[in-house]
């Protein structure tokens, strides 16, 4: 299954803040408002969600490219890994 993942971008106090992760199922991806990951069921998609907000809980960024590209590449790596 094919999987939009979205999440939000916020200011904190030392840098940019990824939280509010959510991910949702799709027949077409929109790869400009977020990512879409393949995953086989929901539970390999809470899990997922649930590593994602420990991961980048503490996690400050500079830019939003950075954010961006930190939690691509994470997601990205971590769903293939569970294939």
């Amino acid at each position: 299954m094919i999987y939009q993942l979205t999440w939000e971008t916020s200011p904190g106090l030392r840098g940019l803040v990824c939280s509010r992760f959510r991910a949702v199922q799709t027949h077409a991806p929109d790869h400009e408002r977020g990512l879409a990951i393949s995953l086989e069921n929901d539970q390999q998609r809470e899990g997922l969600l649930a590593e994602l907000e420990m991961h980048f809980a503490a996690q400050r960024f500079s830019t939003s490219a950075a954010a961006f590209e930190a939690v691509k590449t994470y997601a990205l790596e971590r769903a293939g890994g569970k294939k």
